[in-house]
């Protein structure tokens, strides 16, 4: 059956995306959108099956969620091996970026969070197998189409991984808020470097703390003392981009 992906820049995304293959796009057969005519043209560029239905059938298939007149379904999302996104990075020649997440269970914050990696130029989101949500629509939705593009990595281990990662000549920087973390603004961040968010409302794991080179923390100076993950999680890697950039 395969994953279905929902919304206009999510399935145009996922078009153009080479992670999986497109399947089946379904299209609501009433709508005259200029903008369905152009996920309509691209799927076409790609040769996928064009199955027009009802807004009633998308309304049940995406379960009342907002579709826009379109659903895609797509392969599932399979998890590349830790060594071959590493391989991919080494020869890319690129500056190193990747995002982990310890224990991220809101798949609106996962899918919110591949889109900010995707877009900063993250070559790869690793997740732990366990205490992680799944890769769901919701989380396909939220990052509108960047998890077609961006290399999801699941590992067994998060801490041995991280020290995997150090070997290869990153720096591990972990985004915590107490007091003594420092500020993400003094950090130099231009070399290799590995984030990790952790859940939303605990934060990271001692034993994951104790792998981070350094933690981080966001200066705030409202009455608000915390940031939701996926907040947070955007505001490092567009520094960590702007470091690189400069």
């Amino acid at each position: 059956m395969g994953t279905l992906i929902y919304g206009i820049n999510s399935v145009l995304e996922s078009l153009r995306g080479r992670q999986r293959k497109a399947l089946e796009l379904l299209i609501d057969r009433s709508s005259a959108s200029p903008r369905l005519a152009a996920v309509r043209d691209e799927a076409n560029r790609r040769r996928v099956t064009i199955s027009p239905v009802s807004r009633q059938e998308l309304d049940q298939l995406t379960g009342g969620e907002r579709h826009q007149g379109v659903a895609l379904r797509v392969e599932e999302i399979t998890s590349i091996e830790l060594e071959d996104l590493l391989e991919a990075w080494r020869s890319s020649e690129k500056q190193g970026l990747f995002l982990v997440l310890d224990g991220i269970t809101d798949p609106h914050n996962l899918g919110a969070l591949a889109r900010s990696a995707e877009a900063a130029g993250c070559q790869g989101m690793i997740l732990p197998k366990d205490r992680s949500c799944s890769i769901t629509a919701t989380a396909e939705k939220a990052s509108a189409g960047a998890l077609s593009h961006l290399p999801v990595c699941r590992v067994t281990n998060i801490a041995r991984t991280l020290d995997a990662l150090k070997q290869e000549g990153f720096w591990v920087f972990g985004l915590a808020g107490e007091a003594g973390a420092l500020n993400i603004f003094d950090a130099d961040l231009s070399g290799h470097i590995v984030l990790v968010v952790g859940d939303e409302g605990k934060g990271l794991r001692d034993n994951v703390r104790k792998h981070c080179d350094n933690l981080l923390s966001i200066p705030m100076r409202g009455q608000i003392t915390s940031l939701n993950a996926s907040v947070a999680g955007g505001i490092a890697l567009f520094q960590v981009l702007q470091q690189h950039l400069g």
